[in-house]
């Protein structure tokens, strides 16, 4: 990772942690296998951080903690002071101080996702990548609203597909009718999930090409 180059500060927070159980043993454990810059670990009480390069590692992050559900997100888009020290909690720079802001506003955030930037990248000049990071938070608001509808059983029936199995294959795994799983397929909405975390990773690399752009 390029010193000057945008990464990800990511920030999640139980929702109503005090009511439920410990949450995050679960989420560290689902978020392991993810490829990171600075791994999963919890910060502070009922909130994990981590650091990620890549925008498709974001998404995957994102899909995994709604998944899970009772979780909200909060994205900081920046810089990060090199060189990085070997826990998250450790780690200083305005990716991270854009993920705080960003992980406070998800609390009134569509779908609990906040994206943000630092203050040292946003305003009037900047106009091209506020737009551009406004774009990136409305369509995972979109694709993560679209996910927080699919049951149990969309998720089941997603996991056997993604894993290569045709929708016969899944049918007799799960044992249920070739019809349901078309019925669960339309309510899983398979491919608008798909197309969903493709434009998301497609705009938060766009995010992260902007330094490039600027000092080319």
């Amino acid at each position: 990772m390029k010193p000057e180059s945008f990464t990800f500060a990511v920030i999640a927070d139980q929702i109503s942690s005090r009511e439920t159980t410990d949450a995050v043993p679960q989420a560290l454990a689902a978020l392991a296998r993810l490829e990171v810059e600075l791994p999963f670990e919890r910060t502070a009480g009922d909130e994990i951080q981590a650091l990620i390069a890549h925008p498709r590692t974001v998404v995957e992050c994102i899909l995994l903690l709604t998944r899970l559900s009772d979780w909200r997100i909060g994205v900081g888009v920046g810089t990060v002071q090199q060189p990085l020290p070997s826990s998250t909690r450790a780690a200083r720079g305005p990716a991270y101080f854009a993920a705080r802001d960003a992980v406070a506003a998800a609390r009134r955030q569509p779908t609990g996702f906040a994206l943000r930037l630092p203050d040292t990248v946003s305003g009037p000049g900047y106009r091209e990548l506020d737009d551009s990071a406004q774009d990136a938070e409305t369509a995972i608001w979109l694709w993560r609203g679209l996910l927080s509808r699919r049951s149990q059983e969309g998720w089941e029936l997603m996991d056997l597909l993604d894993a290569g199995l045709s929708n016969a294959e899944a049918a007799r795994r799960l044992n249920i009718t070739p019809s349901a799983v078309s019925q669960r397929l339309a309510a899983a909405a398979r491919e608008e999930g798909h197309r969903g975390a493709a434009l998301a990773t497609r705009l938060l690399g766009r995010l992260q090409s902007y330094p490039e752009r600027e000092t080319s």
